[in-house]
Parts: C-alpha cells; structure tokens; sequence
C-alpha cells in the first residue's frame, strides 16, 4: 500500500531515460518475436506499476495516463477499494462457473446491474469476459427473442472484432478486411440521422417486421468519439417502438460513468430494450455483461453460458467499481469534463 501511494503522488510526467528505454526496448523486441503480429501495439509503452493516474514502465519513466488501458481502468490503476475486494475474493474462491452453478457474488452482481440500468420494467443479467462477448449474446438474444433476422449498426461503430461483433463495427477497414463473409443479415446507415433508416433501409432493402434490432453507441467511441445530434436516441427509440424491433445501448464505452452519468442514453432519457456492458465495468478485470428486459429472457437453459464469464474475483472488482463510480466518479466525471469542455 506505502509504494502505491507513493506512485500514486509522485511527480508526472517523469522521464529517466529516452521512451522507450533499455529494458523496454528488450521486452519490445522479444514481444515482437512472440506474439502475434495483429495486434496494433500503436505505441512503445511498457508498463511496469500503476496507481491512481500515474503509469510507471519498466525503466522507471512515469506518465500521466490518459489511455486508462483502453477505456478500461475506470477506478484509476489499483484503486484501494477494488483491489481489496479482488483479494478478499480470491483468498476465498478463485473460480466456478456461472453457467452451471449457482454462485451467490454473479448473481449479487446480476441482482445490482439489474437495479441501475434504464430498462423498461425489470431486467435479468448475463455475465460475460468481455464487451465483445456481450455484443454476441445480445445478437442470439435479439434474434431468438423476435424470431426476425436482419440488424442494423451505424457507420464509424466498433462493437468489437470477433465474428459477429465484426460484423457490426464499421469504424475501420482493417478489422473486416480478409474475414468475409462476415455474418449476413446486417445494415450499416450513416450515425445520427434516422431518416436513412426510414428512407432507405424500409422502403429498398428490408422490412421493418423482419429487423430484429438497432445496434448503437449512445456516444461512439473509436469512431471518432462523436455525441449524437440532439434527439437522434429519442427518434431512434420511437422508431424501434413503432415497428416492435430491440434497441441494444452498446454502452461497453460510454458507460459507467464516463460522461458524467452511470450510462450515456440516461443524458437523453432512453429506455433501450438491451444495453451492453464492458471495459470499465470492473476496473481492469476482464468482465462483460448484458442486461436485458426480464420478458426477452425466455430462452432454455442451455441456449447461451459462458464457463469464465462472471468470474467470482472479476464480480468483486466490479461490485467495488459499480459502488465508486456512483458515490464519486460519475460527479467527478461530470465535473472535470465541464471544465475541458470550457477548455
């Protein structure tokens, strides 16, 4: 705890060699001998500690963090409180799976997820790894539940690069490029104007009664971190009702408190149908969770599990998360961000 404290009120940035240094510049070389070549690795970092904003790499270089591990540490980097509950929680069960068992901390998580996202009526969870893999049982749910096919995303979306989360994101060429065909049934219209969807996708290329659910960022994210027009959410949920199609909130980014409330649409006052959680969800334990209307959730026992998801120490990190996020980072969010705003 003393050395985490002391990172965490040492000055930054603070550079003791040149970036990358002589042992970073070592681990580089064997990770670029080792690991697989797709993955981007867009900068030199080498991180050794963190705590609170500081980043410390392996050659004693601090950094102010203003990547937070991809959107990821949401609490800061080894936050007392969220590192507690990981210990305390691996000291008494590391493991045991969710999907087939009945753990008291998944379904705590389920019951509290259930209790703070904006669905209409109650909700039920399912415990993912990750954000990407709440993308996918957010589309088997969407399809068994409506019985219809098709989906629509939105042009600069990323939802992640695993089959059927590829086969929504459109925010950059590289991701599809070589893994067609990519899974069928899905439209992509610009962001932010439902009249294409109207216009174009209704009246040329498919049936309203066939969709089964509109996929959206309330704020993308890697395409470019753009907030949607004024009543695009609220036009977007009217549609949705008009023709019985899901609206699925992929808050995996905009979510737990980054823009100032617990999720984005609630900046808008939208009830989506499904919304997706993920990166900053457990303050850097790999966690995901869809959270759906309780009246979707019909699907038989089997239909959709995940042996890791809702992993008993990744449900304790998140518990500590959801709890810091809603005593004091979401008004800090709402706070700081006011004053970048202002610039």
């Amino acid at each position: 705890m003393g050395a985490e404290a002391d990172l965490a009120s040492a000055p930054a940035p603070h550079l003791v060699t040149e970036v990358p240094g002589p042992r970073a510049r070592e681990l580089i070389e064997r990770d670029l001998r080792v690991t697989s070549p797709s993955l981007p690795r867009a900068y030199p970092l080498v991180p050794a500690r963190g705590s609170g904003v500081v980043l410390e790499d392996v050659d004693g270089n601090r950094f102010l963090d203003m990547n937070a591990g991809i959107a990821v540490t949401s609490t800061g980097h080894c936050h007392p409180a969220v590192v507690e509950a990981i210990r305390r929680q691996a000291g008494q069960l590391l493991h045991y799976s969710g999907s087939d068992f009945h753990l008291p901390i998944y379904g705590e998580l389920c019951e509290r997820l259930a209790g703070i996202v904006p669905l209409r009526g109650p909700a039920r969870a399912f415990l993912t790894n990750s954000g990407t893999e709440a993308v996918e049982a957010a589309l088997k749910l969407a399809r068994y539940a409506t019985g219809r096919q098709y989906v629509i995303a939105f042009l600069g979306a990323f939802h992640g690069r695993s089959y059927g989360s590829i086969s929504l994101t459109a925010s950059k060429v590289r991701y599809r490029e070589g893994f067609g065909p990519l899974l069928p049934g899905v439209f992509h219209v610009p962001y932010g104007d439902t009249s294409e969807i109207r216009e174009r996708l209704f009246r040329r290329l498919v049936a309203p009664r066939e969709v089964a659910a509109v996929v959206v960022e309330p704020v993308q994210g890697e395409g470019g971190y753009v907030v949607p027009p004024e009543g695009f959410l609220r036009e977007l949920r009217a549609l949705c009702d008009e023709h019985g199609i899901l609206l699925v909130a992929d808050e995996v980014q905009s979510g737990m408190g980054r823009t100032g409330r617990m999720w984005a649409v609630e900046h808008w006052g939208v009830e989506p149908d499904i919304l997706l959680a993920g990166k900053g969800i457990a303050s850097g334990m790999p966690l995901g969770a869809m959270v759906a209307r309780a009246d979707l959730m019909t699907w038989e026992p089997g239909a959709h599990g995940s042996t890791y998801g809702g992993n008993p120490v990744a449900c304790a990190a998140a518990l500590a998360t959801i709890d810091l996020v809603e005593r004091e980072l979401a008004a800090n969010a709402r706070e700081v961000g006011g004053l970048l705003l202002e610039g």
